[in-house]
């Protein structure tokens, strides 16, 4: 299999400071996929504001140039053939979006319809529509002509602001910029763009990749590609269960730790890339273990001495988390995507806290993408030290791999019609 390796080229964009917005509706795509916690009254409120936080800067600019705004978000992945659904409602966020903006926020009770077209149309500028979930519409993610005709007709502009959900072709992505000629990509939109593209086409050397989570298949695309892209002396980081997978590969006895066997070819084959380049690949050399992922208590064992049948690996240990974070402070550069562990669990969350501080302090540039790893730096109150906070973890890793995000790609279209993004990845479309 082969995957993208070079650097992705940056299209030419259209400038959001040159829209014509005054007294036109707007159509902005955000990315309000927010948890929501349940009260003990039932009421669902937003749990983590931070991606709606992410967006004020394009929703107060459009507003200051006397924007008639309407936003479109999707939320959760409910089922299109049951239609509207209570619990993954727009409502929560349009409470909490009024707050933020200090503004009534509109809640149709549909996406598109006569009702719909109705309120957007008397809306005048500075009032803020906000369209019930996209998904409740089948057509959205089938990227439908039909439906995405329906959300250009309530437009005479549409702003692109979600970069988290630009790695999808569906309709309010792809759809209406291919309709309405005068768009561009927001401001949230502008600064993932830029940040990232420091990694992949201006990257500082050393380079360190902290990369953890769950599971190797997640992110193999972008170790391999970095494993490409990197030179002597960057580094690869790897934590949390996808690295379990790695040490499996490397005849560690892992006990009932969670591993994925089909994967252990493609880790030896990260190994023996970042080997032929001279790129470190860092795993742990101990770890905080537990009978379930409830347990209160961490046992620390040794990876030489092995992870014993009915223990798993659950986070990182104390000699690792030293050896991570004295890499990641030579790094110039440093990209953070996943946890050590399952830091929900303060038994098991120290690793990932140490990795927040250490990334915190990484003197280099240093961006932090993923909703795990966003979560944890949130906790860890440092998020103010980190040069950028992505709002779009599987975004990002497929930028950062060289993979085309079709939302960028259509918002070019009318700039240079024959960009086609990357090349194509083996295994998709061309």
């Amino acid at each position: 299999m082969r995957y993208a390796c070079d650097p992705m080229p940056l299209p030419p964009l259209p400038r959001f400071d040159e829209l014509d917005v005054d007294n036109r509706r707007v159509l902005v795509r955000v990315d309000f996929n927010v948890p929501l916690h349940a009260g003990p009254d039932g009421q669902q409120t937003v749990a983590d504001d931070t991606r709606i936080q992410a967006t004020l800067p394009t929703l107060r600019e459009l507003l200051r140039r006397n924007a008639r705004l309407v936003l479109c978000s999707h939320l959760g992945r409910p089922d299109p053939k049951v239609g509207f659904d209570r619990a993954l409602s727009m409502e929560p966020i349009g409470r909490r979006l009024a707050e933020l903006l200090e503004l009534e926020v509109r809640l149709p009770d549909e996406v598109v319809g006569d009702g719909v077209t109705k309120l957007v149309n008397d809306t005048r500028a500075g009032q803020v529509v906000l369209l019930e979930n996209l998904r409740f519409e089948a057509g959205e993610e089938r990227n439908d002509p039909e439906f995405a005709r329906a959300l250009a007709k309530l437009c005479d502009v549409y702003v692109n602001d979600a970069f988290g959900a630009s790695h999808r072709a569906h309709a309010s992505i792809v759809g209406v910029p291919e309709i309405i000629h005068d768009h561009a990509p927001g401001l949230l939109m502008t600064r993932e763009l830029e940040a990232l593209s420091r990694i992949v086409d201006r990257l500082e050397h050393p380079f360190v990749a902290l990369v953890g989570g769950a599971k190797v298949s997640d992110k193999l695309g972008v170790l391999v590609a970095l494993t490409e892209r990197l030179v002597a002396g960057d580094a690869i980081a790897i934590g949390g269960a996808m690295a379990n997978t790695f040490l499996l590969a490397r005849g560690a006895s892992l006990g009932s730790s969670r591993v994925e066997r089909e994967r252990l070819n493609d880790c030896k084959r990260v190994f023996d890339k970042a080997a032929a380049r001279d790129v470190a690949v860092l795993l742990p050399v101990d770890l905080r273990c537990g009978g379930s992922l409830t347990d209160s208590v961490a046992q620390v064992i040794h990876v030489d001495e092995g992870v014993p049948e009915g223990r798993m690996a659950l986070d990182i240990g104390a000699v690792t988390e030293r050896l991570f974070a004295n890499t990641i402070a030579k790094a110039k550069t440093l990209f953070w995507n996943g946890p050590m562990g399952v830091f929900e669990n303060p038994a098991f969350a120290s690793g990932t806290m140490a990795m927040a501080k250490a990334v915190a302090e990484c003197p280099g540039y240093t961006v932090v993408g993923g909703g795990d790893s966003v979560a944890a730096l949130n906790m860890s109150g440092r998020a103010d030290a980190v040069d950028h906070v992505s709002t779009g973890g599987g975004a990002s890793l497929e930028f950062i791999e060289g993979r085309e995000l079709p939302g960028v790609t259509a918002l070019a279209a009318w700039v240079d019609p024959t960009f086609r993004g990357t090349r194509p990845v083996e295994g998709d479309d061309a």
